[in-house]
């Protein structure tokens, strides 16, 4: 479950799904006692929530600004890059790669910039949403295992 925490924020890791694993294999270690398949069907939904967030937060943002094709996999790439580079990688890739493929597309540095802005705004709203999410299943977890 802690990995999947980091999960969440780290884009290589899928969070919430890995987090939803661990609570299961810890309610079939519980014999399913502390938290039954009604909790993990909440769970499950909250799961899949999370994963429509993943796929809509940097596209809706990113579409917002009129971003290309290139620009968004820039800011696929430019996080994936940004993981080796720390939290200031995580910050500042996605906004450098949307740049980046904004500009080989268009090669118009203002709206490379309003695409950039946006898709990292996308992503950042994202990424609070997920850990919002995954707040709130560790907190429903607890609260099914000990009532």
């Amino acid at each position: 479950m802690l990995v999947g925490l980091a999960g969440t924020v780290l884009p290589a890791l899928p969070g919430i799904p890995l987090m939803f694993v661990g609570m299961v294999l810890a309610a079939w270690a519980g014999g399913f006692e502390y938290v039954g398949w009604g909790w993990l069907v909440a769970l499950g939904i909250l799961t899949l929530l999370s994963l429509g967030i993943d796929l809509l937060a940097a596209s809706m943002g990113a579409k917002r600004v009129g971003a290309s094709r290139l620009a968004l996999a820039g800011a696929v790439l430019g996080t994936l890059v940004g993981i080796f580079f720390g939290p200031l990688g995580l910050f500042a890739g996605p906004f450098v790669g949307a740049l980046a493929g904004e500009l080989i597309q268009r090669r118009d540095l203002g709206q490379a910039t309003k695409v950039g802005v946006g898709t990292w705004f996308g992503i950042v709203l994202g990424t609070v949403l997920k850990v919002g999410l995954a707040f709130a299943m560790l907190g429903l977890f607890a609260f099914a295992w000990w009532t």
